[in-house]
């Protein structure tokens, strides 16, 4: 696709990058926990913890039901968000997630690692629909959405528990002939 120069690069995660995976989600806890449905403790902040993660995933994706990737900036190998694609299901479609490090927000990062897993997702994985989940309040990555070509099929009410609270997210939905 004709897209402009390249900033980022993804690739998936090995056990190798444990540690700069915990740096990432150190540095935004916050963030990522209010976006995030699986509760995170304490103990999940440690370097054991985090190669238990990646190893899952390898173990995840040899079983076809999700694929994980890091993303990286060019200019430094730095690894700077997580994105991926997790399977629903035997349809041929998945859901689609992923975060970036507040310090790297607004630069099109995000909007350009959306584009180049979609390649994987569509080229590579053979999936027919890629859907993705946005809570109301979070305007930037619904923006990061719309700009790729997703469309905001609606609001699914009460749709994940976040912190112990249950969350409306808007549905969007990209097909495999969408433009990109």
């Amino acid at each position: 696709m004709g897209h402009q120069k390249r900033n980022i690069y993804i690739r998936e995660f090995t056990t190798d990058d444990a540690e700069s995976l915990l740096e990432l989600n150190l540095a935004n806890r916050k963030i990522f926990e209010a976006i995030t449905p699986v509760s995170k403790e304490d103990t999940f902040y440690t370097l054991d913890a985090h190669l238990k993660l990646i190893e899952g995933w390898e173990q995840a994706k040899k079983q076809g039901s999700r694929y994980d990737f890091g993303i990286f900036e060019i200019h430094t190998n730095k690894l700077i968000g997580m994105i991926g694609l997790y399977k629903l299901g035997a349809a041929e479609k998945c859901i689609l997630g992923y975060s970036l490090d507040k310090a790297h927000y607004g630069k099109g990062y995000a909007t350009e690692a959306v584009r180049l897993i979609l390649d994987k997702a569509f080229k590579e994985l053979g999936f027919h629909r890629v859907e993705a989940g946005v809570m109301p309040r979070n305007i930037g990555s619904a923006r990061v959405l719309e700009k790729v070509g997703f469309v905001l099929e609606g609001l699914a009410r009460d749709y994940i528990k976040i912190n112990g609270i249950w969350e409306d997210h808007y549905i969007f939905s990209i097909l495999e002939n969408d433009s990109y």
